[in-house]
């Protein structure tokens, strides 16, 4: 639960950023399951090729990281309306090409412009008298780069580079570097190379094609060059709507660059990360004229460098039914962590205001995240508020599975009464369901820092604890009569298999000399880390049958906080993730050749992701991998995303990938 309350900083910090063994952790970009599609995959595919040299063939790339399916999608030229065409696959994988030749033939002087079975513009491209001849191509990275005209060989189904001029025209320097569709409909050019480009004919078209191109000089305010390094802005006369595209042309009538963008809007703006080279993402606040402030680190589409990850909509921008918090706490991560190592990606994974529920309509609170590691399909989170939420696939997003309750089901307390605030959950050997909890909501000034037992098979709409274990008395630095300080309790948990232990040489605290499971007999098959948001420490307990508890020890994650903890088999780590207090961190932590367990190595999130309360974080058992990748999913505690009227707001969780 996000607060405002200043946490004691923990002892120490990791002190070495190590490698897994055979974990890649930098470079990585991850193909996600084929069955992850993201829903406006369309964004990340882009005209990359075509010749109008007899054959006419286009090609398509996709810059993304999951495939894209474009069964049905159609083209035109500047003298046909829409087309069925045949490409040489129906799907486009990640970072791969799909071919096909112009159902109606292209001419010296053209146009191609490319919608999905829908009608949507994805792109276009337009070039001048034998411009396409040999072919004209993205140069400087497919889907991304600028475009060259009459290079110097056709490479369809394969890289441009090897057909690529050695130097880019001086044109292809100047980039689309920022838009705004908030009614003055401001667009920003920037030029990036070492000398003045002059713009006074050149063009620019929005994604309507019955739209003639309208010119810079007619526009407001009107430029007729830009220095190097410079940037030039002007109105739209066009109108730019909420999910639209831009396309500049020079004035051979040649394209330059262009954008697209989701419904949402580039409102304030939508902006390159970085300047002239980045990919666009939202903006907190738009910079048009000067330097991109890069200040929502989310993810849109169009022309880059191709190393930035994007952040893709997944079900509209909150209209109503729920109140984003926005985040509080923001902090700095460890001076050792590491870029996340997983896809450069990421895609919202879940309906606008899915949470809510009868006792409230906030729609947030959606804490802690676990994947049943016996049914990979299932990933179970904890809402606040004193719910449990069972979640299944469907068409890229996680919802509520309705065999089991289509609304979520309330926990309680052992006394079958209270609401305790539910913050983290994992996944016992049993089968079991096991939550913590800080305080009961309906006292929330006094801590109640617990562990719950629930058996999700368990009939009815309300659960009540197999087992629940009270920790409360070890923390007395949160009795102090304030709700914040009650609210730093048990953020999350995890369990951990005692062969694990064993395997690895864990040191038994209590005695001083290997864990031997035997020694506990009622404490089942693993031990149960609660991590403290106060400190950012782990605590370790054997949850015995007859509602005792063992107390092991404290653990020191070099983390100002814990917001939640899983035990990830892949990696043979424990992880202990924070949110923005720590810069949107997670710590990989190992048993160290003395036995106790220590952290191994930090990362941070996908650099697409907001800046927010992520309080929840689960990675897929090894099980599910596909090339190479498998699923990570975060939770935004807020709802908050990157604020009112982006593509994020409203939504609660993200779906990325991570190495197998």
């Amino acid at each position: 639960m996000p607060t405002s309350h200043a946490r004691v900083s923990a002892a120490s910090v990791c002190a070495a950023a190590l490698t897994f063994s055979g974990l890649l952790v930098t470079g990585v970009v991850a193909a996600q399951p084929a069955a992850a599609a993201d829903p406006i995959g369309y964004q990340n595919v882009r005209i990359n090729e075509v010749t109008s040299s007899g054959n006419d063939t286009v090609e398509l790339y996709n810059a993304g990281s999951a495939p894209v399916s474009i069964s049905g999608w159609k083209m035109s030229d500047d003298g046909f309306s829409p087309q069925s065409f045949s490409p040489s696959s129906g799907t486009i994988a990640a970072g791969g090409f799909v071919t096909f030749n112009s159902p109606r033939g292209l001419g010296d002087s053209d146009k191609v412009v490319i919608y999905t079975s829908g009608g949507t513009v994805v792109d276009r491209v337009e070039w001048a008298t034998n411009n396409a001849k040999p072919a004209m191509a993205r140069c400087g990275g497919d889907g991304t780069g600028a475009w060259a005209t009459t290079t110097t060989a056709a490479t369809f189904g394969a890289a441009n580079a090897g057909g690529c001029p050695s130097t880019v025209p001086a044109a292809g320097k100047v980039r689309i570097n920022e838009v705004t569709s908030d009614g003055a409909d401001t667009v920003e050019l920037y030029n990036g190379g070492t000398s003045a480009v002059g713009i006074g004919s050149w063009k620019y078209v929005d994604s309507d094609t019955t739209h003639s191109a309208a010119s810079l000089s007619s526009s407001s305010p009107s430029a007729t060059s830009i220095p190097a390094g410079g940037r030039v802005t002007f109105n739209s006369t066009l109108g730019l709507g909420d999910n639209d595209s831009l396309f500049l042309l020079d004035g051979n009538g040649n394209t330059v660059d262009s954008v697209t963008w989701a419904a949402g809007g580039a409102k304030p703006s939508d902006e390159r990360c970085a300047d002239g080279t980045g990919w666009f993402q939202p903006s907190a606040t738009a910079t048009l004229g000067s330097a991109n402030s890069c200040s929502g680190s989310g993810g849109g589409t169009g022309g880059g460098d191709g190393q930035s990850g994007q952040l893709l909509g997944g079900g509209g921008s909150l209209t109503s039914g729920c109140a984003p918090e926005a985040p509080s706490g923001t902090g700095t991560a460890p001076s050792s962590t590491l870029a996340w190592p997983g896809g450069l990606d990421v895609t919202i994974a879940d309906n606008v205001c899915a949470f809510t529920t009868s006792t409230g309509p906030e729609g947030r609170d959606v804490s802690g995240l676990a994947f049943d590691p016996a049914n990979p399909s299932v990933l179970w989170a904890a809402k606040n508020k004193n719910w449990l939420f069972k979640l299944v696939k469907s068409n890229g997003k996680w919802i509520p599975d309705a065999s089991w309750s289509a609304t979520g089901k309330q926990i309680r307390f052992a006394s079958g009464s209270g609401e305790p605030d539910s913050e983290g959950l994992t996944v016992g050997a049993n089968g079991h369901v096991y939550v913590t909890s800080e305080r009961d909501n309906t006292n929330n000034t006094v801590p109640k820092d617990t562990i719950m037992e629930f058996d999700p098979a368990a009939t009815g709409a309300t659960l009540t604890p197999v087992h629940q274990w009270d920790m409360t008395s070890q923390f007395p630095q949160l009795n102090t009569g304030s709700k914040d300080d009650a609210n730093l309790g048990f953020e999350g948990v995890g369990y951990v298999p005692d062969s694990w232990l064993t395997a690895n040489g864990w040191v038994d605290p209590r005695t001083g000399a290997a864990y031997n499971p035997a020694n506990y007999p009622l404490h089942g098959s693993g031990l149960f880390f609660a991590g403290l948001e106060w400190d950012g420490s782990l605590h370790v307990y054997g949850l015995n049958s007859d509602g005792t508890f063992t107390t092991f020890t404290t653990i020191a994650t070099g983390k100002a906080s814990v917001m939640d903890v899983t035990f990830d088999a892949g990696t043979q780590r424990l992880v202990a993730t924070c949110d923005n207090t720590c810069g949107e961190t997670h710590t990989f932590m190992k048993v160290a050749a003395s036995g106790a367990i220590v952290p191994d190595v930090t990362y941070t999130n996908p650099a697409v992701m907001p800046i927010d309360n992520l309080e929840g974080f689960a990675i897929a058992p090894a099980s599910t991998c596909v090339n190479g990748s498998r699923e990570a999913v975060w939770s935004d505690d807020g709802i908050y995303g990157f604020g009112s009227g982006t593509s994020s707001d409203g939504h609660a969780l993200y779906s990325g990938t991570f190495p197998c």
